[in-house]
Parts: structure tokens; C-alpha cells; sequence
């Protein structure tokens, strides 16, 4: 069989912790930063963990 790649865009967007879990950053802090309140800015910040129903989708990107 050959290797399978991995999806480039799924390399730079997640990663998995110890546990198995899909880690993602938070949307939304990309610009028009003035117009969003300091509550929306600041929950955005550092990472989350991805849903349940997205996961098996990039496992299988991600060839795990």
C-alpha cells in the first residue's frame, strides 16, 4: 500500500492532544477587531477543543 498524505490545510489548523482529542484555534480574531466587544475578544483567545460531529472528518485528513 502506498503512504497517504496529509491534508496540508488540516496540518496547520489542528492538532491532537495526548488523549486523542482534535485541538483548534478560536475564530473571529482575524480583523474588524474594533466593532467586536473585549468579552468576544477575549473567550476567543488560545485554543478549544474541536465538536464531536467534525472529528472523525479530520482524523481521517489527518490519516490517525
Amino acid at each position: 500500500m502506498p503512504k497517504l498524505k496529509t491534508k496540508s490545510a488540516v496540518k496547520k489548523r489542528f492538532s491532537l492532544t495526548g488523549t486523542g482529542k482534535v485541538k483548534r484555534t478560536q475564530a473571529y480574531k482575524r480583523h474588524c477587531l474594533l466593532c467586536k466587544s473585549q468579552k468576544m475578544k477575549r473567550n476567543a483567545r488560545g485554543c478549544t477543543i474541536l465538536d464531536a460531529t467534525n472529528v472523525a472528518t479530520v482524523k481521517r485528513y489527518m490519516n490517525v
